[in-house]
Parts: structure tokens; C-alpha cells; sequence
């Protein structure tokens, strides 16, 4: 699924003389969730420094960046932005001094009531610079009243509403948090002495940390040199929604997420998948890399063979200059070619985990077609997509969203394929662990487990930082 930009990753280690090395390879295993910057904020316990730049981690840190970022305690980032503009400024950390010391901040998520809480704080005199909606809680916790770091944190997410995996560093402190509904995932990990966080499993094997848990929702935990603590954030409203949309696309399939393996999810919803919408056909390919589990599972299941016959170029960066001769499919052909021995005469299904305005499925049936392939069938690991998100993913408008414009017939002859089938909401919601009340469906239902304001000055896209 092509049509959706990443999201955002953090980091954070404490105790480690290489923090800002292992900080980097950290979100090196975390960049597809988010390529638009990276940053790293280092301590050593009495100053901090930090590298942030626009581009990929490893473009933007290299030895002599690395050497400079001295200390044993970090936090990092990679960053999509879908609100606030696309510059430096609006990287990640954000790293500010207050009247209570120097505090780093990195967040992925998107914050519901931001706009009400942004024009109350400006009208209180609070001056922002950024159009980030994360700049919010630093300006929370900066109130008068609140005693000390730890309890400014608990009390500005009190206030806050929404999905958010925070991390946050200061002098002496490395904190974590994750909102009470856990939409996105949050580990704790361990590496020798040291502790280490980070939004999926993925980043820790790359630093060779062992993961001990995931980070409870409502939970936040402070680590010193003392060792850990944790403490809950003061909330009234505990229900889980865990997005299920992260086990669909988002994360790694090698990471595990709420409770789950994700390359085991996804198997299961190819499973699932083949026994809801069968079709006679030779061969079962994956539209790489995300429909990759899928279809291994829809062709276990199927007992149609596997095989690769799209193949996708990955040294396609954001910034590939498109040639001006009004070749509408180049996008499609530059990042993936299509295996002609594969395809020709076959009757194909493709698994793909998701459709969302639709364009780059239907060009990729063109494509299939010209390289040979006697029939199409669309298969897709999730239900269809007929609203937008409130808590961080970057989906269209309900007006753009395929699902919202034709169904059935209209979306087969759309697609100009021999038959779509998508993966029901109730199956999919089987092959996962937790009950299904504690998932986040609103994309496909429409039923947002948290009420959120239209979008303002501010969130002119859903925010994922």
C-alpha cells in the first residue's frame, strides 16, 4: 500500500556510554516510520547537545555528527509530518530551556483537543515556535504551580487528549509515556545496565537489547540513576484502542506489538483472508513489502503456489524527479517492475494489505495486465477504508477514500481486475490477541473511541509526530 506517508518513531537509551551510536541505529531500524527528518538529543548529565536535519538517518548522522553528541543518556526521532509545515524547525526532538532546566521532547501521535489547549495557552501568553502540536505539552508542563519535571509531565498529559508514545530527557531523567488508550505501541528494553525504549521490537535487536515488556497505556516511566520507576497518568477514561492498522502496514514484521507478532498477524489475515474470499487462480503474489505476510498466508490456506512477481526497487527516495512527458504510471513503474515469467498466461491474485484512494491499484492492474497476466483478482488483509484518523495516520478525506465511492461491481470495473475481495472486520479482529474491544477500528467504522474537534488552524492534516 503505497498511497499512505509513515509515521513517526522515538528512541531513547540511559546508562550507555555509546547512547547517541546505539541512538542511531536505533532509528536506522525505525525509519519506515518516518522519512521526512531524524534527530538525537544527548546528555551527560550536565549539559545537552542534539543533531536534527531534514532527510534519512543515514544521511543526517555520520562519524564526526556522532562525536559531538556526547553523553550516556538520549532520546531520537524520525518524523512524517502531516500538520505543522515540512522544515527544520518542526524536527524532532524538540529540545527547550525552562525555568526548571533544559528538556527534550519526542513524540509520535496526534493530539485531539491541541487547538483548544494551543489558543488557551497563547491566550495565557505562551509563545510557540513551532506548528506542532508536541510544543503543546512542554508549554503544560511549564506552569508555575507544578513543583518539579516528573510532576509537570503527569500533569500536562492529564490534560491532553489523543494517541501519543512519548519520550522525553532531561539532565537526569529519561521518560516514557503512552497515552491510556495505547493507540501506538511503546517497549521497554534492557542492554547490559542500561534501559532503552522504543516504538517497536525491531530497534532493539539492531542494538542487541533484550525487550522485557511493552509499556503499559496510561503508564509513564521515569529512569535515573537510581533505576526505574513507574507511575500512571491520572485518567478517567481507560479503555484500550490499540490501532489495528499498525499490524496491517505501519510496523515492522519483525516487530512485536501489542502482544502480537506482526509478520504472525499478518499471516493469519491472509489466512483468514483466502477462506472469506476464494478464488480459483495458478499463483499468489505480494505487493512488497507490506502485503509480503499476507499472501504467504493466503497461499497456505489457498493451496495456490507463491511466488514474486512485482519487485520493488528500494532506492527510490522521496525526492526522485519525475520526467514531464505525462507518463501517469511512472510512479508506480519506478518503484516496482513486474516479472513477465511470472505473470504471462497466469490466472493472479494479488495481496495487498490495504487500498486507499485507489490509484495506485488500479495502475498497478494495468501493469499486471501488460506484463501478461491472464486474469486479476485483488485481494486486500483489511476491511475498506471509509473514514479518516484522528489519532496520527495520515488518511484522506472521506470524499477521497475509494470505499466511500463505489463498492462491488463499480469497484471491480474501477479497477478494471476480474474480482476484489476484501478481509471482513470480524476476521480480522480474529486473528489478533487481545479482545476486540480493546482495537481502534474507526478508519473503516467510523466509531472514534475518543471524540476529537474539527480540524483547526493547526491540523489542517491529521498530525503524526
Amino acid at each position: 500500500m503505497s498511497e499512505l506517508k509513515d509515521k513517526c518513531g522515538v528512541f531513547g537509551i540511559f546508562g550507555h556510554k555509546e547512547a547517541a551510536y546505539l541512538s542511531y541505529l536505533g532509528l536506522y531500524a525505525l525509519q519506515h516510520r518516518g522519512e521526512e527528518s531524524a534527530g538525537i538529543v544527548v546528555s551527560d548529565g550536565k549539559t545537552m547537545s542534539s543533531h536534527r536535519a531534514m532527510g534519512h538517518v543515514q544521511d543526517i548522522f555520520n562519524a564526526p555528527v556522532l562525536e559531538k553528541l556526547q553523553g550516556d543518556r538520549a532520546i531520537g526521532h524520525v518524523r512524517y509530518s502531516t500538520t505543522g509545515s515540512s522544515n527544520l524547525k518542526n524536527a524532532q526532538p524538540i529540545l527547550v530551556d525552562y525555568s526548571r532546566g533544559e528538556i527534550a521532547i519526542g513524540h509520535n501521535g496526534n493530539l485531539v483537543n491541541a487547538d483548544i489547549l494551543r489558543s488557551e495557552l497563547e491566550a495565557y501568553g505562551s509563545i510557540f515556535q513551532t506548528t506542532t502540536d508536541s510544543e503543546i505539552i512542554i508549554h503544560l508542563m511549564a506552569k508555575p504551580a507544578l513543583r518539579n519535571i516528573e510532576e509537570g509531565v503527569l500533569d500536562a498529559l492529564a490534560r491532553v487528549r489523543g494517541a501519543y508514545s512519548l519520550v522525553f530527557l532531561t539532565n537526569n531523567l529519561l521518560i516514557a509515556a503512552r497515552d491510556p488508550q495505547g493507540f501506538r505501541p511503546l517497549w521497554l528494553g534492557k542492554i547490559g545496565g542500561a534501559y532503552v525504549v522504543a516504538s517497536e521490537t525491531c530497534a532493539f535487536d539492531i542494538v542487541e537489547a533484550e525487550a522485557i515488556r511493552e509499556i503499559e497505556p496510561g503508564e509513564v516511566v521515569f529512569i535515573s540513576e537510581k533505576g526505574l520507576r513507574s507511575e500512571r497518568i491520572p485518567s478517567l477514561d481507560i479503555h484500550k484502542a490499540h490501532c489495528i492498522f499498525e499490524h496491517v502496514y505501519f510496523s515492522r514484521p519483525d516487530s512485536k506489538i501489542f502482544g502480537d507478532s506482526v509478520h504472525l498477524v499478518r499471516e493469519r489475515f491472509g489466512r483468514q483472508l483466502a477462506i472469506e474470499q476464494p478464488v480459483e487462480a495458478d499463483v499468489v503474489i505480494p505487493v512488497p513489502d507490506s502485503g509480503n505476510s499476507a499472501a504467504l498466508g493466503f497461499s497456505h490456506e489457498s493451496g495456490i503456489p507463491l511466488d514474486y512477481g512485482i519487485i520493488r526497487n528500494h532506492y527510490v527516495g522521496r525526492t526522485f524527479i519525475q520526467p514531464n512527458q505525462g507518463m501517469r504510471d511512472f510512479k508506480v513503474r519506478v518503484k516496482f517492475n513486474f516479472v513477465k515469467e511470472v505473470l504471462a498466461g497466469k490466472r493472479v491474485v494479488v495481496v495487498d494489505d490495504s487500498i486507499v484512494r485507489g490509484t495506485t491499484s488500479k495502475i498497478r492492474v494495468k501493469s499486471l495486465r501488460k506484463a501478461g497476466a491472464k486474469e486479476v483478482h485483488l485481494r486486500i488483509s483489511c476491511p475498506p477504508h471509509k473514514y479518516a484518523c484522528a489519532y496520527g495516520i495520515d488518511f484522506p478525506t472521506r470524499e477521497e477514500l475509494i470505499a466511500n465511492k463505489y463498492s462491488g461491481e463499480e469497484l471491480r470495473k474501477y479497477f478494471e481486475c476480474d474480482s476484489v475481495g476484501y478481509l471482513s472486520l470480524e476476521g480480522m479482529l480474529k486473528c489478533v490477541s487481545f479482545p476486540k474491544e480493546n482495537y481502534c477500528t474507526a478508519c473503516w467504522t467510523g466509531k472514534y473511541p475518543i471524540p476529537y474537534e474539527s480540524v483547526g488552524k493547526y491540523h489542517t492534516e491529521k498530525s503524526c509526530r
